[in-house]
């Protein structure tokens, strides 16, 4: 059983509190806010758990002594994210690992200054954190091995698949790809080839249902390499290649058009969009359950 300090009482924090409380494992949460924190914490005691919760680093020490694994899950800034870190590398031994729940900043940025670079590291999870199996592991310039090697154990024992990348690049494995595939979505919008529905359609009963079971470098061997060159030949100098963010997502955000969180986006938000939402959170388990399968040969 490991002792785990979670930094930061939002969505992603709570969550991952979620997934190492359920595998069992002894867990303290703190975050400056008395709201947010006893919000948090009340959720997770109501579920069945009893993690330990605290507003300051020095309460919790007194409280907690010692602590395998820390994970900052602070709002995505730089400057917060390096002066969190920078005290969780002040207050805890040097056995006590730290860990980044960024979604794309660079590990030297957050690990410069650092007196004990050599146990930093990122650990990416997606949301929602208690269900998604992946986690990207992400070194720092002087993170030790044994550092991602311990993590990732850490990890793979509660459930997690963890992903080591042997180097730092923005938006890591999964933001990039993501991106770059919004990209396209985003230009296929501003030339008129369909609305959002559509692509959405396409995009979920094509790629969506083959992408959840197998990968898709995987798939591309399925399909012969030489077929995906000929393809590649033709369709590249058609993809759209900017190096900016589309001018139609600047309009939206300037529009106040933000998506679930104002009420408006590709899609207007209603209770019905919501419980579409919810039930998809329902069904993430089963997704993951046949991804699983997918990957045991006996079930192929």
């Amino acid at each position: 059983m490991t002792r785990l300090v979670v930094i930061g009482a939002g969505i992603m924090g709570t969550r991952i509190c979620r997934h190492f409380l359920r595998a069992g494992h002894r867990l303290a949460l703190l975050d400056p806010s008395p709201d947010a924190l006893a919000k948090a914490i009340g959720n997770l005691r109501a579920e069945g758990f009893d993690p330990v919760g605290a507003a300051r680093l020095e309460a919790l020490e007194a409280v907690w002594g010692t602590a395998d694994l820390v994970i900052e899950a602070v709002p995505e800034d730089l400057g917060l994210k390096r002066a969190v870190i920078a005290e969780l590398d002040r207050v805890f031994r040097p056995e006590t690992l730290i860990a980044s729940n960024t979604s794309g900043l660079c590990s030297a940025d957050l690990a410069e200054g650092l007196r004990h670079p050599g146990r930093f590291l990122i650990a990416h999870f997606f949301n929602p954190a208690d269900l998604v199996p992946a986690v990207e592991l992400v070194p720092g310039p002087a993170t030790r091995p044994e550092t991602l090697e311990r993590v990732a154990a850490l990890l793979t024992a509660s459930g997690k698949k963890p992903a080591v990348l042997k180097a730092d690049v923005p938006g890591f494995i999964a933001n990039r790809l993501q991106h770059a595939m919004l990209r396209e979505c985003f230009h296929l919008l501003e030339q008129g080839v369909a609305d959002a529905e559509t692509i959405d359609l396409v995009t979920r009963y094509s790629l969506g249902v083959r992408l959840a079971l197998i990968g898709p470098l995987l798939q591309r061997d399925l399909n012969g390499l030489d077929t995906h060159l000929s393809i590649a030949r033709y369709l590249y100098p058609a993809l759209d290649t900017r190096q900016t963010p589309p001018e139609g997502l600047a309009e939206k955000v300037r529009a106040g058009h933000l998506g679930r969180k104002s009420g408006r986006g590709f899609y207007d938000w209603d209770s019905g969009r919501d419980a579409q939402l919810d039930a998809v959170e329902r069904l993430l388990p089963e997704v993951i359950a046949l991804a699983a399968r997918a990957d045991r040969t006996e079930d192929i």
